[in-house]
């Protein structure tokens, strides 16, 4: 009887955990089939996004008064992207049911990928920066870093903009997953961009003397800032080939609204937030030598 018993128990025991599997699984379909729930976690990174973008305009102003009388400095413009670029995101998710009834679906796609274009623009602005500052320590030239920083943006809005218009011209599923595979690498690079350009500063760094003045705080700041954004756009190519691949992470409709969360959540808002506040201080008045003006 007791051996019975126990035979018995043991298929109890694996449907039981089947049953709590797929009742694990069905809560996350629940929200995702949810009208009241996408719109709540949609408005939540609409707040979120916000939030970022407020903070970039108050420390944008911050720097303007501190220094005015430099022009667009690096630092200036850097605040400024992260400002519109959270500031668009956050209309976006505030109007992101009314942005998928939209006809052509093209627009939609317009919508929702401009501001990773912009995303991407202003991290790599943060990359110029420091290879900048790189190739100045080493009294090497710089002159062909702006041209080419400029040149790259203008190749990857350029590439992206035709597969748009070919999208729009004859919308073929071919052309969409291509698109999300260029937003991959795009995001590759970028994140490789932070490991060479962040990695050498933070080695050149470290062969500074010790007694240099502000050296661990620097160090402390260009790891983290390197750190958080690799991972940032490592994290963002992988997702987006899954997207690219698989219906169940795609991105751009309305009924996965926990993916979205998730996802913004860790690539853009986290990363920014972060970055932000580690960046947060001021430049100091005169005599600036770390402080670069675009020109």
């Amino acid at each position: 009887m007791g051996r019975s018993g126990s035979v018995i128990s043991a298929p109890t025991a694996v449907m039981v955990a089947a049953y709590k599997l797929k009742n694990a699984s069905n809560w996350w379909d629940q929200i995702d089939e949810s009208p009241l729930w996408q719109d709540r976690l949609y408005h939540i990174l609409a707040a979120l996004f916000g939030i970022v973008s407020f903070v970039a305009v108050v420390q944008l102003i911050r720097i303007q008064l501190r220094v005015p009388e430099y022009g667009w400095t690096t630092q200036k413009v850097f605040h400024f992207l992260n400002f519109v670029v959270n500031g668009v995101r956050s209309l976006i998710f505030v109007f992101r049911r009314e942005i998928q009834k939209l006809k052509p679906e093209i627009v939609q796609h317009v919508l929702l990928d401009t501001p990773s274009l912009a995303f991407f623009t202003t991290y790599a602005l943060l990359v110029l920066f420091w290879a900048e500052i790189y190739y100045q320590a080493r009294a090497a030239s710089t002159d062909g870093l702006r041209p080419s920083f400029v040149t790259i943006n203008a190749v990857v809005y350029a590439v992206q903009i035709a597969m748009w218009l070919i999208m729009w011209w004859k919308p073929v599923p071919i052309v969409v997953i291509l698109s999300k595979m260029f937003f991959a690498g795009v995001s590759l690079f970028a994140a490789l961009g932070f490991l060479l350009y962040g990695g050498r500063l933070f080695l050149m760094l470290q062969r500074f003397p010790v007694e240099s003045k502000g050296r661990r705080k620097k160090l402390q700041e260009v790891g983290y800032v390197t750190t958080i954004c690799f991972t940032c756009f490592l994290a963002r190519c992988i997702m987006m080939c899954f997207n690219a691949f698989d219906k169940a992470a795609d991105l751009d409709v309305l009924d996965h609204p926990i993916l979205n969360f998730i996802y913004y959540l860790l690539v853009e808002i986290l990363p920014s937030s972060l970055v932000l506040f580690i960046l947060r201080k001021l430049p100091p008045k005169r005599g600036i030598t770390q402080y670069h003006p675009i020109r």
